[in-house]
């Protein structure tokens, strides 16, 4: 299990809507989310060869945030991207990852994935219909999406 897997309807592999889609998000929320935020894989299943413990990839936790708002989920969404822009230092700069045991961020810092992850959530959530082909402004996938 792998949270890339939340990308799969924001590249137009499946669309939103198809069973695959909410089976993944409902996979991941099981198996990869840990105190609210999601986990890039399990550490401690996984061979990778790094120690088990990484604390969760905040650009995963906005990729769920941005699946929410596919699905329909829109006060998940909010809910979520709220809990993200809080860990935000008093400067707005986030790492790569949240330590949740420790309450406190991890890892690369500042980190500009993170960042670009809250900017596009921002953006899918102020625009909720059809926020990939929004993105796109490729005109005729925004018509065929209406």
């Amino acid at each position: 299990m792998d949270a890339s897997a939340l990308l799969i309807p924001q590249v137009g592999f499946l669309p939103p809507d198809d069973a695959r889609v909410r089976g993944t998000v409902e996979a991941i929320e099981r198996k990869l989310l840990r105190g609210g935020f999601v986990l890039r894989y399990d550490t401690a299943v996984s061979e990778d060869g790094l120690p088990p413990g990484e604390g969760a990839f905040l650009p995963c936790s906005f990729w769920l945030a941005d699946a929410y708002v596919l699905l329909g989920r829109l006060a998940d969404a909010q809910r979520l991207f709220a809990k993200l822009v809080g860990l935000c230092n008093d400067v707005g700069l986030l790492a790569e990852e949240y330590d949740t045991v420790a309450q406190r961020l991890v890892g690369n810092f500042p980190q500009a994935f993170s960042h670009i992850g809250l900017v596009n959530t921002a953006h899918n959530i102020a625009h909720a219909t059809k926020p990939c082909e929004q993105r796109s402004g490729n005109e005729r996938l925004a018509e065929a999406a209406e």
